[in-house]
């Protein structure tokens, strides 16, 4: 039952997180950040968001930037789902770098 809910609450976290990161992102043109994955923990304290960053020479610095302004996004979050839950979660974000991993893949497989 526990697991349900937590997955729910992970679903929820990652579609509101990529709105606010679409609605951030839109004064950037060329640029583009979406949540790949939310992993929360047991007792729904911390959230762990893996962010996609395009292009990928920027991540690590738009990373860097939406960490420093990680209380704004923790703000945004809880306006949007303070009704669903208790306790807004802390944010904890990480740069998901998969799509490179498999870029770089199929490229030594081409070769």
């Amino acid at each position: 039952m526990e697991n349900t809910r937590l997955q729910k609450i992970e679903r929820l976290i990652q579609k509101d997180l990529g709105e606010i990161f679409l609605a951030q992102t839109r004064q950037m043109p060329g640029v583009l950040v979406s949540v790949t994955n939310v992993r929360m923990s047991p007792d729904l304290s911390l959230s762990k968001a893996y962010l996609s960053i395009f292009p990928s020479e920027k991540g690590k610095e738009i990373l860097s930037n939406i960490n420093s302004h990680k209380k704004s996004v923790r703000y945004e979050l809880g306006l949007r789902i303070g009704k669903q839950v208790r306790r807004i979660p802390e944010l904890a974000f990480f740069l998901d770098d998969s799509l490179d991993y498999l870029d770089k893949i199929d490229q030594l497989l081409v070769k």
